[in-house]
């Protein structure tokens, strides 16, 4: 995730035009914070352009290079049901137009991510180069679609409708599957479409509305990611009023990251939050943002979060935060001990493959 002037808390991570906030929410004047109130920080920087090849696309689908609006629409049955395995996702610098990061990372932890995250600032034209890279890697994409100059209730009122139903018929032309969050953690008070500036009714309208535009365009290649930050910095707000509904969602996303002075379990860190959320849904769960900082405990939390992914079959997965960034060092690559727990704990954990 990120914040308007570069800042986040660690639970969630973010950029603000290119800047994102690691953990859950990226703070003004540079710092995160985090699980409890954690000072950790992050930012995003941007991709440059990758030229895919022009290839047909696994099991059968129209490639990215023919399909058309009059193209059967991409079959998302095994995406939306993921019964054969988990996602290994990463965000990583570069990516998904340079598929070095992604390439490091499996080198690193002996995987091949499925899942690569990037964020998309509001008013940025929809970007199939992007979806073919990751594609062409065997990752789906996964975009984290962040309304920074824009207000929500705007939004929802239709100012943006031409610009969404662009993004939306782009989408649809590209007919490849891709993952779409609509500003993240709402819960939070770090970004303008947050609790200081956006009310639970105006943020769930204006997500119906985007949605509804993706279907009048035939853009049925989505899987819609609800993300809130994990509720242990703000437990005062509540879940529920921000929920756009079933038929609005396919999964839930969670931010939260492992840090030395937050919690550092399963059942700490993301349980109370899943279990607030399962008052109001059963919709499956991905971890849309983690990492853990270095620290004693560094070795114990891996084995935390993998054995959360592999244990519970209502966890999808999770997406690691591949960045050194204001002072926090997340990556993997970078810390032979972390890296080693977790090649480790991932070696046995079957992965999807989205293209099939």
């Amino acid at each position: 995730m990120r914040r308007a002037g570069g800042v986040r808390q660690a639970g969630s991570v973010r950029q603000a035009g290119s800047v994102r906030q690691a953990g859950s929410v990226l703070r003004a004047g540079g710092r995160l914070r985090g699980l409890p109130l954690v000072a950790l920080a992050g930012l995003l920087a941007g991709c440059g352009l990758f030229t895919p090849p022009a290839a047909v696309s696994a099991g059968g689908q129209p490639s990215a290079s023919t399909a058309s609006p009059s193209s059967a629409p991409y079959n998302m049955s095994a995406l939306l049901n993921t019964t054969s395995g988990k996602f290994l996702g990463i965000e990583a610098n570069g990516a998904p137009n340079s598929l070095a990061p992604l390439a490091s990372f499996a080198a690193n932890t002996g995987r091949k991510p499925n899942l690569v995250g990037q964020y998309m600032p509001w008013g940025n034209p929809f970007d199939a180069s992007e979806v073919t890279s990751a594609w062409s890697y065997g990752a789906l994409y996964y975009m984290a679609w962040e309304p920074f100059g824009i207000s929500v209730q705007a939004i929802a009122a239709g100012h943006a409708d031409s610009y969404i139903t662009q993004f939306a018929t782009a989408v649809r032309s590209l007919n490849l599957p891709i993952a779409l969050s609509f500003g993240h953690e709402m819960n939070g008070n770090w970004y303008p479409w947050g609790t200081e500036q956006t009310t639970p009714a105006q943020f769930v309208a204006a997500w119906r509305h985007i949605h509804d535009l993706f279907a009048r365009a035939g853009a049925s290649n989505v899987i819609w990611v609800w993300n809130p930050n994990i509720i242990n910095p703000m437990p005062q707000v509540r879940l529920r009023p921000y929920w756009p509904g079933k038929s609005y969602v396919n999964w839930v996303g969670l931010t939260g990251y492992f840090a030395t002075t937050g919690p550092q379990t399963y059942a700490t860190l993301y349980q109370p939050t899943m279990t607030e959320i399962r008052r109001f849904t059963g919709k499956p769960f991905i971890i849309a943002e983690t990492a853990i900082e270095t620290g004693p405990a560094e070795v114990a939390c891996a084995r935390q979060l993998l054995d959360a992914v592999t244990q519970h079959p209502d966890v999808l997965g999770f997406m690691w935060f591949d960045y050194n960034k204001g002072g926090v060092d997340w990556r993997v690559e970078s810390r032979p001990i972390l890296r080693a727990a977790i090649a480790s704990d991932i070696a046995g954990l079957p992965l999807i493959n989205p293209r099939k």
